[in-house]
């Protein structure tokens, strides 16, 4: 029997479905937070600025790669265990992230808390969706994953604003502090005994990716949010001037680039139940095409970045929709299974775009790092529209 059936279920959403929620935002911000501290890593630690840049590359390739293997190991374990386990690793790789002396170090470290939040995330959807009844399941996944971007929003910002005052080392220890308060949240309110789902393992989960449809719309995701990455990653170089290298003004941008996006996927949403997957990913890849092409002409002065931002963050992450609703399109038995790789396929996306970013930057600075993901967001237009030729019915 399962403990939603033993618990109301009101009580359950109005405690522990937002404590799990609050966990995704705790150990998402890691992910999104030292974007906007590179130059101080770079002064700090003795390295360029694409170099620095390759901390937001092993956090989101390390999520990508260890958490599915994490989540199948433990697939068999109470939920709660699984949890503060995947809880206690972040901490471990928070901390030694901000006491590393050394970049090697800290690359380690992060991909050590990177497991951590690989693990966490897709155990903290699964535990929402157990512990309410069947026709509350998907409020309670998106009330958890909705932690993403208010990592973006909220998080990023200021974890920002707090490096920019007292080094990026305080901004690791403000986010190892807000996982700590997560999981004092998790041993208080998530029951010790959660139905867990039947052991899936690895085979199972990529099996999906022998389906040329759904490579095809997951490379789609991938080659999308690289584009939008790109600059988020490398956000305090593109704007140093316009912010003036201020620490205030760079998280401002970052709230606004986020608070934009919270409005601007809901709105994907709802746009996509109404013309489908297909037509909101062409009208957000060209928005995103168009004002990559514009970015150096806004890069120049605050109001110019503020209203860059503000324009382009409409698009840039309202493309989660689309494509998750297209992935259950194409085989609604296998949502689950379709909606992780989803989420490892993001990651990888960060990783691309740290990678692909750093080496833009390196050869042709900062300035122009914008016609790279302008060019990025034309080869997904394109492998959009080959995604949708592939799932038409023959």
């Amino acid at each position: 029997m399962s403990y939603a059936r033993t618990v109301d279920s009101d009580r359950v959403v109005r405690g522990t479905v937002p404590i799990l929620g609050f966990g995704v935002f705790a150990v998402a911000t890691n992910e999104f937070v030292l974007a906007g501290m590179l130059p101080h890593l770079s002064a700090s630690l003795g390295v360029t600025i694409p170099a620095a840049g390759q901390v937001v590359t092993v956090f989101a390739l390390a999520c990508a790669l260890l958490g599915p293997v994490l989540a199948t190991v433990t697939a068999g374990w109470p939920r709660r265990r699984a949890l503060l386990l995947a809880v206690l690793v972040y901490l471990v790789g928070t901390a030694g992230a901000a006491l590393a002396p050394l970049f090697g170090v800290l690359l380690v470290a992060q991909a050590v808390a990177a497991a951590g939040t690989g693990l966490f995330v897709p155990v903290a959807a699964a535990t929402a969706s157990a512990l309410v009844a069947p026709e509350r399941r998907g409020r309670a996944i998106a009330t958890v994953l909705t932690g993403f971007t208010t990592a973006t929003a909220f998080g990023a910002p200021i974890g920002t604003a707090v490096g920019s005052q007292l080094g990026w080392r305080a901004t690791m220890w403000f986010v190892a502090a807000l996982a700590l308060v997560g999981m004092l949240g998790l041993v208080a309110t998530v029951p010790r005994r959660v139905t867990a789902p039947a052991p899936e393992g690895l085979r199972n989960r990529v099996a999906p990716l022998a389906d040329p449809r759904v490579l095809a719309t997951l490379a789609t995701t991938m080659v999308s949010f690289a584009a939008v990455y790109v600059l988020y990653t490398y956000i305090a170089d593109v704007f140093g001037v316009a912010t003036g290298h201020s620490g205030e003004r760079l998280a401002l941008l970052i709230f606004v680039f986020g608070a934009i996006s919270i409005a601007g996927n809901m709105a994907a949403g709802a746009l996509t139940d109404r013309i489908g997957g297909r037509g909101v990913m062409a009208v957000c890849l060209a928005w995103v095409v168009a004002c990559m092409l514009v970015l150096p002409l806004a890069a120049t002065t605050f109001t110019g970045a503020l209203v860059f931002i503000a324009v382009f963050a409409v698009a840039g992450f309202s493309m989660s929709p689309p494509q998750q609703h297209r992935l259950i399109t194409l085989n609604p038995a296998s949502a689950p299974v379709l909606i992780s790789l989803h989420a490892s396929i993001l990651y990888l996306a960060i990783a691309l775009a740290g990678a692909i970013g750093g080496l833009g930057v390196a050869w042709f600075g900062a300035g122009r790092i914008g016609l790279i993901a302008a060019a990025l967001g034309a080869l997904a237009l394109a492998l959009s529209e080959l995604a949708h030729r592939l799932s038409r019915p023959r």
